[in-house]
């Protein structure tokens, strides 16, 4: 049976909700209101169709619907043509942009690099987060903890793949060249994001800024890859590299083409950088306006003294991971997406007039999963499911309805890498500071672009312990 359709003004293409819906990001309101919509199909629909510019597709926040399509019947569905067009000029053919068996070859050659032990990588965090530690001001300052959490993740991300970082929270030459690297990702990325939802419409106009960001960022990527094949070429056969685990070394010894493992790269630098930067922005959002978890998280921190966490001592911090856990809940890095039915099918609930009947899916049609509204639903997390109350996962075993890492065999391979580096800065940003003030008055905005993050920032004060 079909789904209940969304009550359009427009009832041929929609464009009362495509209009709306730019005003809405705009204003960084566009998710919440996405959740407000379930509310005005039939009375709560968890599933609906929708116009989008003509198409109809399908919303859902359905735990089931989305199991079904991103695992019981992964082969029906793929990536959308639109979201591969828009990533393509900047992340070519890889992991985040394949599907089939060329995808399952990324998946292969990426995901030993992600298996190993993330020991050593505990000193490429204390590096860089030591560096950004000491660019927040000690007298109480304001500072933007998001701005300096974006710089940390692209410095410890770079360091893990390509052995050197861009260095945007050091100085000289080299940190000149990573600011104009960084500036270029944000911007061609925020482009990336507006065409994979908006479509050909979005790049009616010529836009240099787009086009002369797109190269200097192959061009930063090429550098260290073609330095790291010559490299191997004159080692020969030796898989002897550098003293510490270099992603690019590994992927150099696949015998993939320069072009391969450039993509992968920057596939897997963008998921590094804005996925953890992500994380810790909300979760530090949230610190600063709720003194109570502050207190009770520090105090969990303070047995450690100035130590350095191990991995272990990470995992073992009960409350430190269910504040994690939190703010993927109620900030989820990814709040949603979408797939591409490439058979006819059907999806397991949603259809009928009280949306419990199951759907045909036509060749063709989009599935858009909403994991901002699944992961809100008060039937799951209760009736303080828009509050953020780590001790909820004390007793919460959630399945399907969790989802801050995607599922199913495309399941995110660097979310033991971003939990533990989100870890580990928490950690150590609170061994260094007592107590954090919010100076931003205003309301959470959202800011939407690959991933979700904090519109007007994350601006505090922070008081040195």
């Amino acid at each position: 049976m079909p789904a209940v359709s969304y009550p359009h003004r427009d009832p041929i293409f929609g464009l009362d909700l495509f209009f709306e819906g730019i005003k809405l990001l705009k204003v960084g309101k566009f998710l919440s209101r996405a959740q407000q919509r379930y509310e005005l199909v039939n009375n709560g629909v968890n599933t609906y169709t929708q116009l989008v510019l003509g198409d109809r597709v399908i919303v859902t926040r359905e735990p089931e619907n989305i199991k079904t399509v991103l695992a019981a019947k992964f082969r029906d569905f793929e990536f959308s043509h639109r979201r591969k067009d828009s990533c393509a000029p900047i992340l070519g053919r890889g992991i985040f942009t394949t599907d089939g068996k060329e995808w399952e070859a990324s998946r292969a050659l990426l995901r030993p690099s992600f298996a190993r032990s993330l020991v050593g990588d505990l000193e490429v965090f204390e590096t860089h987060a030591s560096k950004m530690i000491a660019r927040i001001p000690r007298d109480g300052s304001t500072v933007d903890l998001q701005e300096l959490f974006f710089m940390l993740t692209l410095d410890s991300a770079t360091d893990f793949l390509f052995g050197q970082s861009t260095n945007v929270l050091g100085t000289g030459e080299a940190r000149h060249r990573g600011k104009r690297f960084a500036e270029h990702l944000s911007y061609t990325t925020s482009v990336m994001s507006i065409r994979g939802r908006v479509g050909k419409l979005a790049a009616i106009l010529p836009d240099q800024e787009y086009e002369d960001g797109i190269k200097f960022i192959h061009e930063y990527i090429q550098y260290y890859v073609r330095r790291t094949l010559e490299q191997k070429a004159k080692r020969g056969k030796s898989v002897q590299a550098s003293s510490k685990y270099v992603f690019l070394e590994h992927l150099a010894m696949s015998e993939s083409s320069e072009k391969k493992i450039q993509d992968e790269l920057l596939s897997i630098l963008l998921a590094g950088r804005d996925t953890t930067a992500s994380l810790l922005a909300h979760l530090w959002y949230t610190l600063a306006r709720r003194p109570d978890v502050l207190q009770k998280l520090r105090s969990e921190v303070l047995h450690l003294g100035d130590r350095a966490p191990s991995f272990e001592q990470i995992k073992e911090m009960r409350y430190l991971q269910y504040c994690l856990n939190e703010a993927l809940r109620l900030y989820p890095v990814v709040p949603m997406n979408s797939r591409t039915a490439v058979t006819d099918t059907v999806l397991p609930v949603g259809g009928g007039p009280v949306g419990k009947s199951p759907i045909f899916i036509k060749s063709g049609t989009q599935i858009i999963y909403q994991v901002w509204a699944m992961h809100r639903r008060k039937d799951f997390y209760g009736e303080d499911a828009e509050v953020f109350r780590p001790e909820r996962w004390e007793t919460l075993r959630p399945g399907w309805q969790y989802l801050p890492f995607n599922g199913g065999p495309r399941i995110c391979i660097g979310q033991k890498f971003a939990l533990t580096e989100a870890g580990y800065t928490t950690i150590r940003l609170l061994q260094a500071f007592k107590a954090i003030e919010s100076r931003d008055p205003e309301e959470y905005k959202e800011s939407l672009s690959l991933t979700l993050s904090v519109g007007n920032g994350v601006k505090v004060g922070l008081t040195p312990a």
